[in-house]
């Protein structure tokens, strides 16, 4: 069973039974990152960041951060054997508290847009348009994204 499908996935809970996991690149070229973390995702990651760092000797390399369930621990740890020059990967195990979500959908001059709030004792404490849609609506109609943005958060009274 898939840590997924045990809470319902806008419900706040904690998720146990995580992992994050860690490579250290100083030899993959740049265009391989975007294709790994295509993988990645595909695979299972519920999330993967690329950080700027410097290793031994100064070198200037690339973290590669990832989360996975434990279910995807083996299908992870192959791609990125595979799919980058790394020889070896850090992981650990890391329980995630997840808070309840809602969506909502937030009339703007341009049609619709669905806004993703996180909630915390049943009060909105965040608010995100989402991307796509924004950028879609921008090149639409040919108008700069942050003033998608800003029709957004004002409909939202933010």
């Amino acid at each position: 069973m898939d840590i997924e499908h045990k809470h319902p996935p806008n419900e706040e809970h904690i998720d146990d039974n995580m992992f994050k996991m860690e490579v250290n690149l100083d030899d993959v070229p740049g265009e391989w990152l975007g294709y790994v973390m295509d993988r990645l995702f595909a695979a299972g990651a519920n999330d993967c960041i690329y950080s700027p760092i410097y290793m031994k000797k100064n070198r200037p390399g690339i973290l590669l951060q990832l989360l996975c369930s434990e279910e995807k621990l083996e299908k992870m740890k192959e791609i990125l054997l595979t799919e980058t020059t790394t020889l070896g990967i850090r992981y650990y195990p890391i329980t995630v508290h997840r808070m309840e979500r809602q969506f909502i959908k937030v009339e703007t001059e341009w049609g619709p847009i669905t806004v993703k709030q996180g909630l915390r004792n049943g009060e909105v404490f965040q608010s995100s348009p989402e991307y796509e849609e924004c950028k879609e609506i921008a090149e639409k109609h040919q108008i700069p994204l942050k003033h998608v943005y800003a029709a957004v958060w004002q409909a939202l009274g933010a």
